[in-house]
């Protein structure tokens, strides 16, 4: 009889929440992953999926994929191009890791160096810089050809 792969984590999950004799209250969260393990052991062939190349994910992965792409990305009637969901997808996992905040900070701190410093460049606002070069009193030479 070939011995189920899966059984021998969670009986050494048990043993070693025995051994040390812990109490009910302590010992539940092996038992409750010794149970996860047995119960769900035709599942866990991670083995043979590696051995197949598959990618291994784990439940909290699984999980954010489904609630980050899934229901961002499979709206009725949405579609969306690469460069748009691309664009969503980073900007909720920015949101749901904390790091929004951030990031929100940072690319305004960029626009504002492109956007209003480049302004200001010389000290003197660039739209005073054109209304001088429009309105002066010296007068422009033409390009009149001779």
């Amino acid at each position: 009889m070939k011995v189920n792969q899966v059984q021998l984590p969670q009986a050494g999950l048990r043993r070693s929440a025995t051994l040390p004799k812990l109490t009910l209250q302590e010992r539940k969260p092996v038992d409750t992953c010794a149970r996860y393990l047995l119960n769900n052991a035709k599942y866990l062939k991670y083995d043979d999926y590696l051995k197949a190349e598959f990618p291994i994910a784990t439940g909290v992965i699984e999980s954010a994929c489904c609630h980050l792409i899934r229901d961002r990305m499979d709206m009725t009637g949405a579609r969306w191009s690469m460069r748009c969901a691309e664009a969503i997808l980073l900007l909720g996992s920015l949101y749901l890791s904390g790091h929004g905040d951030e990031s929100c900070q940072f690319h305004l701190q960029q626009e504002h160096k492109r956007n209003q410093l480049a302004l200001y460049s010389s000290g003197i606002p660039l739209i005073k810089q054109v209304f001088k070069a429009l309105y002066s009193t010296t007068p422009r030479r033409l390009p009149i050809p001779v």
